[in-house]
């Protein structure tokens, strides 16, 4: 459940960025909790739950072997080859290893789920090839997946239901069948928008041959032939370290994130504020914030670009005009809903806040 909703958080208010006004601001939160309590009502298993037994999804064994062998490598690599690597080796690691985050939290999250800002085409060459570094599925299934966790967040059709528990919500979800939960409501789920841009349907038919490309072979040909690292330590740490961490940032958005941390936002639902994941994620881990204000392309309110580097770039991007119609809620919602149903520890942000935190106009 979230209250978040996108035809109650955007109203045009300047060229870059828009939010909502304080006109009518109550009366939309009014809007807001009937519309949340409609959908629970009327499309939440349709007032039943669901009879499946969890423990009788299929197991992928394929997934099973691949994703623990690749985690053990990763352990073995890094042990052993951790000193004998160049520094200039880390140093590119680090930047592809960010490259490929922002792919995923820019592009496959904020950009192509919520829909939270507008690119143009260059921006848009950009996330769809940073999101390949990444190496995660096509983007129609990384969509698909997570838009329908917002609309029935901890419930069956969630893929990865957080009240199964860490480990089920950080990887177990890959190493089995979905539930049919899942696959039901998807179904429901609006992906016109995915399926008819032509970019990504390019990227959809040859997703392998890019993905091998820029996730894995051209980072390590960099490492070899530019930095003149040998073959072993370059694909140790840029094919298998860098790779397994990056999956494990992305993977603590749906655990860590909806386990642990405060909830100033929405004490009803489970996603929470965690600093730690918001390092590791830049920026993903307020994410009590996003799943009650899911459109802000901040996907945070407070937290500045230090915690939040994905808003830094997307902020750049805006500055010469490649991102645009940037969506943010308005400070009087934020507060109204804060107050209305958060745990008590939202404190409001003095009036000079934002020039410490976010370029917002």
């Amino acid at each position: 459940m979230y209250i978040g909703h996108p035809s109650y958080t955007m109203v045009q208010m300047g060229a870059k960025t828009t939010t909502i006004t304080e006109s009518d601001m109550l009366q939309q939160e009014t809007y807001l909790l009937k519309d949340d309590q409609k959908e629970q009502e009327t499309t939440n298993y349709d007032g039943e739950e669901s009879t499946f037994p969890v423990s009788k999804q299929e197991i992928i064994w394929t997934n099973v072997v691949f994703i623990t062998l690749l985690h053990v490598l990763s352990v073995y690599c890094f042990c052993n080859y951790f000193f004998s690597t160049k520094w200039q080796t880390y140093v590119w690691s680090f930047i592809v290893g960010g490259i490929g985050g922002f792919g995923v939290t820019g592009g496959a999250h904020r950009y192509f789920t919520h829909r939270s800002f507008k690119a143009k085409l260059p921006l848009q060459l950009i996330l769809i090839l940073c999101y390949t570094v990444s190496g995660q599925n096509d983007i129609p299934d990384w969509v698909r997946d997570h838009r329908v966790h917002h609309k029935f967040s901890e419930t069956d059709a969630d893929p990865h239901n957080a009240n199964r528990g860490f480990f089920f919500s950080h990887v177990g979800w890959l190493m089995q069948r979905k539930h049919p939960e899942v696959y039901r409501k998807g179904k429901t789920i609006d992906m016109s928008d995915i399926h008819n841009d032509p970019l990504v349907q390019f990227h959809t038919k040859h997703f392998l041959l890019f993905k091998m490309l820029f996730c894995f072979i051209i980072p390590v040909l960099i490492s070899v032939y530019a930095l003149n690292e040998n073959w072993v330590e370059a694909i140790s740490s840029l094919a298998v370290v860098r790779y397994v961490l990056n999956l494990n940032f992305t993977w603590s958005v749906n655990s860590v994130a909806h386990i642990w941390g405060s909830k100033p936002y929405d004490n009803r639902i489970q996603p929470a504020q965690n600093v730690v994941v918001s390092i590791v994620a830049m920026g993903e881990g307020w994410h009590n914030y996003h799943h009650v204000f899911p459109c802000d392309y901040r996907a945070a309110e407070l937290g500045g670009y230090l915690l939040n580097t994905t808003t830094l770039w997307l902020d750049l991007f805006a500055a010469i005009g490649w991102a645009y119609d940037l969506k943010t809620p308005s400070e009087q919602l934020v507060q109204q809903v804060a107050v209305n149903h958060g745990d008590g520890s939202w404190r409001q942000k003095p009036e000079t806040a934002h020039t410490r935190d976010y370029k917002t106009s």
